[in-house]
């Protein structure tokens, strides 16, 4: 089946208990030097990473490629040196004196109508897309049809739960890369991969494990998205 958007690949580190974020949602630096050089490795392969505006006020900074062997392949396959940032987000409602708008990366905005408003004329993003549905929330399916028209044939999804949900509901992610880390955060409140509603189990989606890497204490499993047709 042609997919006209682009390939997504979510990647991220959690708990042995499945949470990405303790119970203040604080930033997850759980994760090894090894789980960050994977980390860069899947935002290096990308056209584009895809983040909430939630996990984006967390960290208030981006992952960028810095690793010379990373930059030296982005280079021969004719890319960027740093692949687009985009930040999704109904209302916009993001501080422009963060640190993520100093750091020398392509900022894209991904919104609504109402939400591109206060960015229009600023600098800080180099293109404002606005996509919306008709109960004003960021219609992300119409927003990768047109990525593909921009070229963006890879999307890293890093976060946070409540987008991947959105997606998963849409049947728009293709791969999980799940770093498992040896801690226990707990806490009902404590984010997951997957927020959002969730899924009966006969709704749930299924998953193919492709790769399973034990590293130290990290285990990094690969899996791909089951279709109807595999």
């Amino acid at each position: 089946m042609v997919q006209h958007r682009p390939h997504t690949t979510v990647v991220l580190a959690m708990s042995a208990d499945g949470k990405i974020a303790d119970v203040t949602r604080s930033p997850a630096r759980f994760g090894s030097k090894t789980d960050k050089a994977h980390l860069e490795e899947q935002i290096a392969i990308a056209d584009a990473v895809l983040f909430g505006a939630s996990t984006l006020r967390a960290y208030g900074t981006t992952l960028t490629v810095t690793h010379p062997q990373l930059l030296q392949q982005r280079t021969q396959a004719g890319k960027p040196p740093q692949p687009v940032h985009i930040v999704i987000t109904h209302s916009s409602n993001l501080n422009p004196e963060m640190r993520f708008f100093q750091q020398p990366v392509n900022r894209w905005l991904l919104t609504t109508t109402q939400g591109a408003l206060f960015w229009k004329g600023r600098r800080e993003f180099e293109q404002i897309l606005a996509f919306e549905t008709p109960t004003a929330k960021v219609d992300i399916l119409a927003a990768l049809q047109h990525l593909t028209t921009l070229g963006i044939k890879r999307l890293a999804i890093l976060g946070g739960g409540e987008l991947v949900a959105s997606m998963l509901e849409l049947d728009l992610i293709d791969e999980f890369w799940l770093t498992i880390c040896p801690l226990i955060l707990g806490g009902s409140l404590a984010p997951t991969p997957v927020e959002g509603s969730g899924f009966l189990p006969e709704f749930a989606k299924r998953l193919q494990l492709m790769e399973v890497h034990t590293i130290e204490m990290e285990v990094f499993l690969h899996y791909r998205l089951q279709r109807p047709t595999d």
